[in-house]
């Protein structure tokens, strides 16, 4: 049985006054793989901040892993944030500090304090994403690669029901990026957890295929297609 992760109906989606995105119907469901694409200024960031809870949702009804987007408000937000993870191009980890300490930050923020449970979900995120090995390294001894699955790994934390990935193969060469696709398509797969990524790179979309929105002129357009420019 397909269970929505996000399920949004007759939304407009503003910047500001500015009217952004209109009449957008939209369902993805556990475990499903999604791109989004479209060119700059289409709307696919307000889309994911929308999801996210970084932009209000004024018109229209909207569900995030069963929570209420109109009814959001700020003291709820967290608790939206902590069913989901959110990968940047960015891979913004905290320098001074490595990869096991990056991802224990995150945990202490969202609640954590048990040491030895904080240790187990460290090992065992790092285990999904292939490295076990290396949480006593310093983000720059890591490659882009290695740095954007700890991204990923910070991600799967707190065993989120929906990934956001905003370009994460924007800054990596070919190789890599295959790497991250097929890590993200197992994560889909395996654990159940939907993904949506938003993504300017066409060769990857037609390399690892899926259900694809696509964002123009206003409008979300669902099971769009691409034609190669």
């Amino acid at each position: 049985m397909n269970e929505p992760i996000i399920e949004l109906r007759n939304v407009n989606i503003y910047q500001g006054s500015s009217l952004i995105l209109q009449d957008v119907n939209l369902t993805v469901n556990k475990g499903e793989f999604v791109y989004l694409v479209g060119k700059t200024g289409t709307g696919k960031s307000s889309l994911l901040k929308t999801l996210y809870g970084e932009l209000d949702l004024r018109e229209g009804e909207g569900t995030v892993a069963g929570f209420n987007l109109k009814e959001l408000g700020w003291k709820k937000v967290p608790f939206l944030r902590r069913t989901l993870g959110v990968v940047f191009q960015e891979f913004q980890l905290l320098t001074d500090r490595n990869v096991n300490d990056n991802l224990k930050f995150v945990l202490k923020a969202t609640g954590w304090t048990d040491t030895k449970l904080m240790d187990e979900k460290i090992s065992d995120v790092l285990d999904k994403v292939g490295l076990r090995s290396k949480g006593f390294k310093m983000p720059f001894e890591l490659s882009g690669g290695e740095q954007q699955r700890v991204d990923i790994a910070r991600a799967l934390l707190n065993s989120p029901k929906l990934i956001l990935a905003d370009e994460p193969t924007g800054n990596l060469d070919p190789e890599t990026s295959d790497e991250i696709m097929n890590l993200l398509f197992h994560i889909a797969k395996d654990f159940n957890t939907a993904v949506v990524m938003a993504t300017h790179d066409y060769i990857v979309v037609q390399k690892f295929p899926a259900r694809m929105i696509r964002t123009e002129h206003g409008k979300v357009i669902d099971n769009a297609t691409i034609s190669i420019e």
